[in-house]
């Protein structure tokens, strides 16, 4: 008797337009499958990316001090600022943390005057030489090239280019605050006009650092916020205990998670800024505040579970539709077959044998139309992200323009392994039923 697997495997060749017809089926449903995997994977990690260059990394890491108030029954006054600027960047070097990069920035909000007109911006004093800032930029006018050699540049988006009619050259007026609070005002020079990645960050411009701090009344090497890119995002409340407890251990003034929780369960980044903004608390020197990027949005962590959630859902929805096809194919089969089960049988065929081959049979068909479902939707993902995408409301999941499509190969692992189970139990009771037929009864059956 030959082997059940290679019986499966001839099996297939037999009603070919009918095995072809069911794979096709399930190739469809595994394409609309991996592509919707892919497709809202990638939404999720593009709209979490923006959001963490918005913030300037996973892991934040701020610095504050508290001046006494000025006049008696007056107000003590909280400023954001880091003196020692390689403390928290070789606290993480010596540390076990892995991280792909780091950065800091220096953050002053204030008022772009031109020609008359004027508008509100974010000014991000950064590394202008920071290739991962660099790369995240999609520039439409002008150039990125040496900009950490030039203290007036200014680097700026579509938005705020077309509210003050903007052009590369053009010289604006900057005013703002320092962190004492006293006005101050410098001439900036526009460098690069990039594309608005979303409505949040439309108000965000980048200037050199040192010419931020220099306005803000930072001293040199100083910074407000120092920020990490985790190498997996998924360590962010991990790294942040940990370079919290760094801190603390170093004799630091540091914030605390725990009382955050404790606090504010549902809002951490609430929890920890009321940690600095309380009138009762005061310190000597600077304290540091850890965050990351789940405490600053924690809805984000509610819209990804969500995505991941419906896909599932959708996942599951088409595997069962097309499995009751399959359930309803090996019906006909066992009723094609019976006569033939009885002759295997006769001849000493197991039923636990006779079992595998419709089993075995399914399985296969249902893997090679998974296969092809999956090479058709890398086709169509490829298509896809090729087609350059100009919605301004859809800036907020795309990648420099396009949709990006990201597969774990855990999911398509469970994804296959789902199938395998599911198409075990589509045909489970045709297999046992021929696995039960005595070898006289499936003989007699006229069919």
């Amino acid at each position: 008797m030959k082997n059940p697997l290679n019986l499966s495997l001839k099996n297939l060749t037999r009603q070919k337009r009918r095995n072809a017809i069911l794979a096709s089926a399930i190739a469809f449903g595994f394409l609309v499958v991996t592509f919707i995997d892919g497709f809202t994977a990638g939404l999720v990690d593009n709209m979490e990316a923006i959001i963490t260059q918005i913030a300037g990394g996973t892991v934040l890491v701020s610095g504050y001090e508290k001046l006494p108030a000025s006049e008696e029954g007056g107000k003590p006054k909280l400023i954001n600022i880091v003196r020692d600027g390689e403390y928290i960047k070789n606290l993480l070097e010596k540390s076990d943390i892995e991280y792909q990069a780091y950065s800091k920035y220096t953050l002053l909000n204030g008022q772009m005057i031109f020609n008359g007109r004027k508008s509100m911006v974010g000014m991000y004093g950064r590394d202008l030489s920071d290739k991962e800032l660099l790369d995240s930029f999609q520039v439409v006018e002008g150039s990125l090239e040496d900009l950490d050699k030039k203290a007036d540049a200014l680097i700026i988006n579509t938005k705020v280019a077309d509210n003050l009619n903007l052009k590369v050259g053009d010289q604006i007026i900057f005013t703002g605050l320092t962190i004492y609070g006293q006005n101050n005002v410098a001439d900036f020079t526009i460098a690069a006009i990039t594309k608005a990645n979303s409505l949040v960050d439309s108000a965000k411009v980048f200037a050199n650092i040192d010419s931020v701090n220099e306005f803000s009344g930072i001293p040199s090497g100083g910074y407000s916020t120092f920020t990490v890119i985790l190498k997996n995002k998924k360590d962010q409340l991990k790294t942040a205990l940990e370079i919290e407890d760094l801190i603390r251990k170093d004799g630091f003034n540091v914030s605390s998670r725990a009382q955050a929780v404790k606090t504010n369960p549902n809002n951490i980044d609430k929890g920890i800024d009321k940690q600095f903004v309380s009138n009762d608390i005061m310190w000597e020197g600077t304290k540091y505040g850890v965050e990351c990027l789940n405490d600053a949005i924690p809805a984000l962590k509610t819209v990804m579970s969500i995505v991941h959630t419906v896909t599932t859902v959708i996942l599951i929805v088409i595997l069962l539709i097309v499995m009751v096809g399959v359930s309803n194919t090996y019906r006909m089969v066992l009723y094609e077959r019976i006569r033939e089960i009885g002759t295997m049988r006769a001849l000493g065929m197991e039923g636990k044998d006779t079992r595998f081959v419709f089993t075995g049979e399914a399985v296969i068909l249902c893997l090679l139309g998974a296969v092809l479902g999956m090479i058709l939707s890398f086709i169509l993902m490829f298509v896809v992200h090729m087609i350059p995408v100009r919605i301004e409301s859809l800036a907020m999941f795309l990648h420099k323009g396009h949709f990006t499509f990201k597969l774990s190969a855990g999911t398509i692992l469970l994804q296959y392994l789902l199938l395998i189970i599911l198409t075990s139990l589509a045909v489970r009771k045709s297999a046992k039923k021929a696995a039960g037929m005595s070898p006289a009864q499936a003989l007699r059956t006229v069919k």
